[in-house]
C-alpha cells in the first residue's frame, strides 16, 4: 500500500518538482493549487502527510493548517517557508503543525521530514509492520483513516486501548492491527469474549486455576493472562463482565500479577490490554454496573468505530472485497454487483454493519447463478437479514406478489375466480398481475400435477 502525500501550493514549477521528488522516493502524490482545492482533495481521500506553502494566494499555509487540523487533529503538516517568515512558522510548530522547513531546501531534508511525518501518521515502515497492520481493515472513510492514525500512534506504547462501537464494526479486527503495529507483534495475541464465558469460569479463565480448587478442577489450568504474556490480550465486551470480577481485574492491572483460582502466590505477568464493548459504559458506571476505577484504567486510549451507516463510501469497497474473498472460497465465478444492486447495498440501513454486510455478500454470491450478483438477490438478502426494517414500498410490493400467487394457487390459475375472492374487476386483476410479472398458466399446470 502506497504512502500518500498531498502537495499544496500555488507555485505550478515548485508543485511539479516537489512531486516528482517524492514519487521516485516511492511515495504516491496528490496535488493542489491552492489551500481551498486542498480541503476539497482532503474530503474525498485522505493523505498520510500534507506539505503546504505558507504563503499562497487566498488561503494561506496556515489557515489550511488550522482548517485541517479543527477536523483530523492526527493528520501531520510540514510548511514550506521563506527566511522572513521562519519566525511565523516557528510558533506555528508550537501550535500543532509537524515541521516546517527553509526554502531552498535539500531534497534528503525533505524526505527525511516526510519519513518522520509518515512514522507520526502510521504510514511509515518500521520493521516490516506498517504496511501490512492494518490490511484487514478496507476503508477510503476519512473518519476511519484518523482512527486508524491514533490507533497506529498509540500501539507503539504500551498504554490501555479501549475500543467502542456497535455490534459488527470490527473491533476485534481492530485490536488485531494495533497488536500487529506494536513491539509486541510476534508476541501471542489472545481474545475472549467476557460476556460469552459463564461468571464461574470466567476468573479461572482468563487467570487460571489448581487442581483441586473447585470441583472439575482435575488439573491445573493456566490463565489467558499468562497465555498472552509479552503479547495483548483483547477483553472484548469489557461491559458484561460482572462486578466481582471487575476488582480482580482492577487489582491484576494494578500489580501486574495474577493469582490462580485456589493457588497461594501470585505470579508476575506482562501483557497489554485492549478491551471493547458496544455498551454505554458512563451509562453502566452511573447505574452501579461497572467501576469508575476500572473504567479509567482501561480507558487510556480511546479509539471509537463508526457505524457502516457512517462511512457509506466504504461499503462498495468492502463489498467487493468480501466478494473476492468468498469466491475463492465458494470457488464461483461472479464478477460484481449490478449497478442498482450495489445502489440498493449503499442506501440500505445496515443495522449489523460490516458484520451485516459480510452476511448479505456470501448470500448472494452462493445464490447467484450469473456472473453479476443482480439487485433482487441483494433485496432478498436484505430481507432475510435480522433486524432489517424493509421500505413500505417494497413490503407492500412483496405483499401484492404472495397474495396475488396464493390466489392463482387456491383457483388453479382461473383468473376470474382469483378477481372475484379479491373483490377486484378482471381487467384490474390482470393489471395487477402484470405488474408482478405473474403467469397464471403456471397455476393451472401446478394444479394438474
Amino acid at each position: 500500500m502506497k504512502r500518500n502525500v498531498l502537495l499544496v501550493d500555488d507555485d505550478p514549477g515548485l508543485l511539479r518538482l516537489l512531486s516528482i521528488r517524492l514519487k521516485s522516493a516511492g511515495y504516491s502524490v496528490n496535488t493542489a493549487p491552492s489551500g481551498e482545492r486542498a480541503l476539497a482533495v482532503l474530503a474525498a481521500q485522505r493523505p498520510d502527510v500534507i506539505i503546504t506553502d505558507l504563503r499562497m494566494d487566498g488561503m494561506d499555509g496556515l489557515a489550511l493548517f488550522d482548517a485541517v487540523h479543527r477536523e483530523h487533529p492526527t493528520l501531520p503538516v510540514i510548511i514550506l517557508t521563506a527566511h522572513g517568515s521562519i519566525p511565523e512558522a516557528v510558533e506555528a510548530t508550537r501550535n500543532g503543525v509537524f515541521s516546517f522547513l527553509t526554502k531552498p531546501f535539500q531534497s534528503q531534508k525533505l524526505l527525511e521530514q516526510v519519513a518522520a511525518a509518515m512514522q507520526l501518521s502510521g504510514g511509515a515502515d518500521n520493521d516490516g509492520q506498517d504496511d501490512t497492520w492494518a490490511d484487514g481493515i478496507v476503508t477510503r472513510s476519512a473518519t476511519m483513516k484518523d482512527m486508524l492514525s491514533k490507533a497506529r500512534m498509540v500501539a507503539d506504547s504500551d498504554a490501555s486501548v479501549f475500543i467502542s462501537g456497535d455490534s459488527g464494526t470490527g473491533k476485534e479486527l481492530l485490536a488485531r492491527a494495533v497488536h500487529r503495529a506494536s513491539r509486541r507483534h510476534d508476541k501471542p495475541f489472545i481474545a475472549v469474549n467476557c460476556g460469552a464465558i459463564p461468571e464461574p469460569l470466567l476468573e479461572s479463565e482468563l487467570f487460571g486455576h489448581r487442581r483441586g480448587s473447585f470441583t472439575g478442577a482435575t488439573q491445573d489450568h493456566t490463565g489467558l493472562f499468562q497465555e498472552a504474556s509479552g503479547g495483548t490480550l483483547f477483553l472484548d465486551e469489557i461491559g458484561d463482565m460482572p462486578l466481582a470480577l471487575q476488582v480482580k481485574l482492577l487489582r491484576v492491572l494494578q500489580d501486574q500479577q495474577v493469582r490462580p483460582v485456589g493457588a497461594t502466590r501470585t505470579i508476575p505477568v506482562d501483557v497489554r490490554i485492549i478491551s471493547a464493548t458496544h455498551r454505554d459504559l458512563e451509562q453502566a458506571m452511573a447505574e452501579g454496573e461497572f467501576r469508575e476505577d476500572l473504567y479509567y484504567r482501561l480507558n487510556v486510549v480511546s479509539l471509537e468505530l463508526p457505524q457502516l451507516a457512517e462511512r457509506r463510501e466504504d461499503i462498495p469497497l468492502l463489498a467487493n472485497h468480501f466478494l473476492a474473498q468468498l469466491r475463492e472460497k465458494y470457488g464461483k465465478h461472479v464478477r460484481g454487483f449490478a449497478p442498482e444492486a450495489m445502489e440498493r447495498l449503499v442506501s440500505a440501513p445496515w443495522p449489523g454493519n460490516v458484520r451485516q454486510l459480510y452476511n448479505v455478500v456470501e448470500q448472494t454470491l452462493t445464490l447467484a447463478t450469473t456472473p453479476v450478483i443482480n439487485d433482487t438477490l441483494v433485496q432478498n438478502a436484505l430481507r432475510d437479514e435480522p433486524g432489517t426494517i424493509m421500505p413500505f414500498a417494497d413490503a407492500r410490493k412483496r405483499f401484492e406478489k404472495d397474495y396475488l400467487a396464493k390466489l392463482l394457487q387456491t383457483t388453479g390459475g382461473n383468473v376470474s375466480q382469483a378477481a372475484r375472492l379479491a373483490k377486484r374487476n378482471r381487467t384490474e386483476f390482470y393489471k395487477l398481475l402484470h405488474r408482478h410479472h405473474i403467469d397464471p398458466s403456471l397455476f393451472k399446470a401446478t394444479s394438474r400435477q
